[in-house]
């Protein structure tokens, strides 16, 4: 059995990447500002019970005494500043940076042997419409910037002193839990309150993952003896305006969604998809959730969600 450390517990993807670790026989260790908030939140998606995760309270923007304490064989590294739509300019991804590489450090010197860490498919130039890991970099933003910085990092320590690592570049996910903002979220919290949805022309094509697939690829990445940049997402691009409008079906309000209302963001470009040869069959994982599926199961927590007095 191999003791991992988790960080990002409580987050969108740390969550859904426990229950594997445990399953796959892992004595799980999370850390969490807020530890008592870990468990027992509401939803119908399973966590781990607190008897499963053994948790620790620190916050790793002040240092990583915790890898001290829990000795960990392996690192599965996820928290990161994630306020949405400040996250991609704001300077509090310098101290991420700051702090994951005082993480990693830590996690050397404890005598850990395995690392995975969650990039982004911002750190990717943006000029074609299907990635591969080794499409060229160029990222746009000081987050895909940042992401990009820690992995080079990474890559050059964990060559010198005999670290194995694997890097999860994440493209789009959605799913329970979601901050409310974000677009399949904000979406369908509105049409089943009857309200109206605006949203761009929709004509961008994105990879949509699920978060439970999302949590899982990353278990298996960890848990495989697999090295360097990894695509985690689903290898299929769907344009928005088609995610938009399953979710209007299967919320019984298509006429609420009015598409082309708002305008598209600057700079956005018209095509993210990842190759996922690597997670598919080095890895040897394969999603759950196709988007119906998936769809239809975020709704179902978000009813339930909002049906839930505050």
């Amino acid at each position: 059995m191999s003791r991992v450390l988790v960080t990002g517990a409580t987050g969108f993807i740390g969550r859904q990447a426990m229950p594997p670790l445990v399953e796959a026989g892992h004595e799980v260790h999370a850390v969490s500002r807020a530890p008592e908030q870990a468990g027992g939140r509401e939803g119908t998606v399973s966590t781990p019970t607190p008897d499963e995760v053994v948790w620790h309270r620190g916050d790793l923007l002040e240092g990583a005494a915790v890898v001290g304490e829990v000795e960990p064989d392996l690192l599965l590294h996820l928290a990161w500043y994630a306020e949405p739509g400040a996250y991609w300019t704001s300077p509090e991804n310098v101290r991420w940076v700051e702090a994951s590489l005082a993480l990693l450090r830590a996690f050397v010197e404890a005598g850990g042997a395995r690392v995975v860490v969650a990039g982004t498919c911002a750190e990717y130039e943006w000029s074609r419409a299907v990635y591969p890991e080794d499409a060229p970099a160029r990222p746009r933003t000081l987050y895909g910037a940042a992401k990009h910085a820690l992995g080079s990092v990474l890559a050059a320590y964990g060559e010198q002193v005999g670290l194995s690592w694997a890097w999860g570049r994440v493209f789009f996910l959605y799913g329970p839990h979601e901050a409310p903002e974000r677009f399949v979220a904000s979406l369908a919290r509105a049409l089943l309150a009857g309200e109206r949805a605006p949203m761009t022309d929709g004509d961008q094509v994105r990879d949509f993952m699920h978060v439970e697939d999302v949590g899982a690829a990353f278990a298996a990445v960890l848990g495989s003896p697999v090295t360097g940049a990894v695509n985690v997402a689903s290898g299929q691009g769907v344009s928005l305006r088609e995610v938009a409008r399953a979710i209007a079906h299967q919320a019984g309000r298509p006429d609420l969604l009015e598409v082309g209302a708002l305008p598209r963001r600057e700079g956005e470009p018209p095509a993210l998809v990842a190759d996922v040869r690597r997670l598919r069959e080095e890895v040897g994982f394969r999603p759950r959730y196709d988007l119906d599926t998936g769809v239809r199961q975020t709704l179902e927590w978000w009813r339930s969600r909002l049906a839930t007095p505050r």
